[in-house]
């Protein structure tokens, strides 16, 4: 686990720097120093085994560990406060994917990955759902670039226009767990917000993750019809486990069963976690899947990403959540 080492020492670095500059945060450091690092010294083959399971398992047991700091009805409300924004955003999404990719003159395909993959979760609903409506590889590669770039763009910029106009810890926390695509790129720009900020981003976007489970089960049925061929779906593959994980957590924490002196412990080891885990995610950059997504699918995902970000605010605005 070479790789997991070397996401360990970046995180190290990341942190010192963040506390020296904590308007910026040990989080958003950590994936930047990991994609700069990326762009100039590609990892090797024998690093990737460990950098991605920092940025995959790591980032989601380190999601679990938060739940133990939580209680159920802390979920329970962000999750049901969050619900309308969720939605209108998710659908404002999908019709703009159809609409301007056609425009565009995107395939059909890659005009689901790019709306799936902003409206939910980034990298997780595009592999999600090439695997039920089998997508070209060039059109996973197309979308999972364009998706990535904006993840990075949001990670920068959400925090300082936070700031900027003075948003509250939930509201930010709101915006974040909406507006941006991957769950790695929502707990950076969150966390690097505030902490408060940062818990209620994780409730809002593992509640958005779970779209997943009924858009890949819509289009798996739309292939089941059509092919009359009688597939069959594997929940096991589509089900974000750790969402149960960390509602597990978030069970013990509220029946009494996580002792208070645990808690600061659990809670720092946590936040640590997740900055070696976004370490990873820099890490595993892939700019050649970024520079061959061309100018229109960036294009795209641009427009995407910018309506989303808007939408979210407006409708919060509109059903006063904020």
């Amino acid at each position: 686990m070479v790789g997991f080492l070397l996401c360990f020492a970046v995180a190290l670095v990341a942190t010192v720097l963040g506390d020296a500059m904590p308007i910026v945060g040990a989080p958003v450091i950590a994936i930047l120093l990991g994609v700069v690092i990326a762009i100039v010294r590609p990892p090797s083959a024998a690093l990737k085994p460990g950098i991605l399971f920092s940025a995959k398992q790591l980032l989601q047991w380190s999601i679990v560990l938060l739940g133990a700091n939580l209680s159920l009805s802390e979920i329970v409300h962000g999750g049901a406060t969050s619900l309308p924004v969720m939605l209108g955003t998710f659908v404002i999404v999908l019709v703009l994917a159809y609409v301007l990719g056609g425009m565009l003159g995107l395939d059909r395909d890659l005009r689901r990955l790019l709306g799936v993959g902003t409206a939910i979760c980034g990298g997780s609903a595009i592999a999600a759902l090439s695997s039920v409506i089998e997508a070209d590889s060039a059109d996973i590669a197309y979308a999972l670039g364009a998706v990535f770039l904006f993840n990075v763009v949001a990670v920068v910029l959400f925090p300082p226009i936070g700031h900027l106009f003075h948003f509250t810890q939930s509201a930010f926390g709101l915006w974040a767990g909406t507006a941006i695509n991957d769950t790695s790129s929502v707990v950076a720009a969150a966390f690097a917000f505030g902490h408060q900020a940062g818990t209620s981003a994780v409730i809002v976007k593992l509640t958005r993750t779970t779209l997943i489970v009924p858009i890949v089960l819509f289009y798996a049925w739309r292939r089941v019809a059509q092919s009359r061929g009688g597939e069959r779906v594997d929940l096991r593959a589509i089900m974000p486990w750790f969402i149960l994980w960390f509602l597990f957590a978030a069970t013990l924490n509220s029946f009494g069963l996580i002792p208070a002196a645990v808690q600061a412990p659990l809670q720092k080891l946590a936040l640590f976690a997740i900055v070696v885990a976004l370490a990873g995610v820099g890490l595993g950059t892939d700019v050649a899947k970024i520079r061959s997504a061309g100018l229109r699918p960036l294009a795209l995902g641009a427009m995407l990403w910018v309506a989303i970000s808007f939408a979210s605010l407006g409708i919060a605005a509109l059903t006063k959540v904020l």
